[in-house]
């Protein structure tokens, strides 16, 4: 297990400010005028540019495909919450009471937007040699138990081989419920092979829930 990190130093102390406000706490606070959803978006593009770079340096024998699958599960939802998590960002979230009382500084997908927006800040703050200088050794750090664990693998497609090798069936996918409002959407999607529900998986988006519910399916499986 990772040791707890420590935030960078940020020259501009608002930027990191922004990256903690979440959209909820405009709604309570009228003086406020951004959140960290732009910072988000260019924390995330930053994170897919520093991790394709990183591994391209790190293996250079490695083929595009594994290298796509190596830099997906980097920078999954689930492992930048866990980054989150230990740069304790979750007390430190700007956010409205509801949001707050419904367990949002846990929440998953919330904590992954906040790292993004620390990245974007930072990026804004202190330039790309620096976020590399503090982001690379998340990533070393990580790489290897992913491919100790075969955590790159695509589980819908482990799935599939299994399920067509093992039973002649095809998997299929079943959304069963969005709810939330549409800046916060969560998606459920129930994965069945033949008539039997093997794993059921939510997520921000229909893909992570997708994933998240053919993982579910590959431990009853027997195979994660």
């Amino acid at each position: 297990m990772m040791p707890p990190l420590t935030l960078p130093s940020f020259k501009n102390p608002a930027l990191l400010q922004r990256a903690f406000t979440h959209r909820s706490y405009l709604n309570e606070h009228a003086e406020e005028t951004e959140d960290n959803e732009r910072l988000e978006f260019l924390g995330d593009a930053v994170l897919d540019f520093l991790s394709g770079a990183f591994l391209y340096h790190r293996y250079p024998e490695m083929r595009e495909g594994p290298l796509t699958r190596l830099r997906a599960a980097l920078v999954k939802t689930e492992q930048l919450a866990i980054f989150a998590q230990q740069l304790d960002l979750g007390p430190q979230l700007r956010m409205g009471r509801g949001e707050a009382e419904t367990g949002g500084r846990q929440r998953e997908a919330l904590l992954c937007d906040a790292f993004e927006a620390v990245i974007g800040a930072y990026f804004l703050d202190a330039g790309v040699e620096a976020v590399r200088q503090f982001i690379e050794p998340l990533f070393a750090a990580t790489v290897e138990a992913i491919l100790t664990t075969e955590a790159d693998q695509d589980a819908k497609s482990l799935l599939q081989e299994w399920a067509q090798r093992e039973l002649s069936q095809t998997p299929f996918y079943k959304l069963v419920e969005a709810s939330g409002p549409d800046h916060q959407k969560e998606f459920t999607v129930q994965v069945y092979v033949g008539e039997e529900v093997y794993g059921v998986g939510s997520g921000r988006n229909k893909q992570i829930a997708t994933r998240r519910a053919a993982v579910e399916a590959l431990k009853k499986a027997g195979l994660a």
